[in-house]
């Protein structure tokens, strides 16, 4: 699924994981992928978010005020939620839109943005900046980014839809209850019902 990232898109994602670690989440919801954009740091989507004033302390002291804090640290996988994965499906479509061929912070941004709803967008409320607005900024931005230098790009071509892509998040949705059940089997973790939070 993650072939068509740049290596700033994967960073983001590794990044929300480790965001739902620190906050004690068994899941990555679209609240971890907001906080992974602002910890990057470069590219338009950090640029456009620092300029609405929005960020990552803030941020994520929000997040951590809305979702609140999990009892312990999640062993093993963490799981996107059903959200987070609409999310990063619509960062295939906009960047489709855009006449891009891979997908960078900008794009996940832009795809949390055009969802609409979830823990990200209300924190980017409650920070004072509506999503048009930021939207807005993000397209300005994309034109001086796209030509960034600092973007290395393992040449993958992957062909396909966002409704094909749709369908390669449901087969890794029933991979992850996979990976679910084999870690209960093996007894390295429990994980609670998993939260539609993000």
């Amino acid at each position: 699924m993650f072939e068509r990232f740049t290596d700033q898109g994967r960073r983001v994602v590794v990044q929300a994981q480790d965001e739902a670690r620190k906050l004690n989440h068994n899941y990555i919801g679209t609240e971890h992928l907001l906080l992974g954009i602002l910890r990057e740091g470069e590219g338009a989507a950090a640029v456009a978010l620092a300029a609405l004033g929005v960020g990552l302390e803030p941020a994520r002291q929000q997040v951590a005020q809305i979702v609140g804090r999990g009892q312990q640290a999640p062993s093993g996988h963490v799981p996107f939620t059903p959200r987070a994965k609409k999310v990063l499906e619509l960062s295939l479509r906009e960047a489709m839109e855009l006449g891009h061929e891979t997908i960078r912070p900008e794009h996940i941004l832009l795809g949390m943005l055009t969802e609409g709803h979830g823990v990200a967008v209300e924190v980017l409320r409650i920070l004072g900046t509506e999503p048009d607005r930021v939207r807005a900024r993000v397209i300005e931005l994309i034109p001086e980014a796209s030509d960034e230098p600092t973007e290395h790009v393992r040449p993958v071509r992957i062909v396909g839809t966002p409704a094909q892509l749709g369908e390669v998040l449901d087969r890794l949705d029933a991979i992850d209850q996979r990976l679910a059940a084999i870690e209960r089997r093996l007894g390295l973790g429990e994980r609670p019902g998993q939260a539609e939070s993000g």
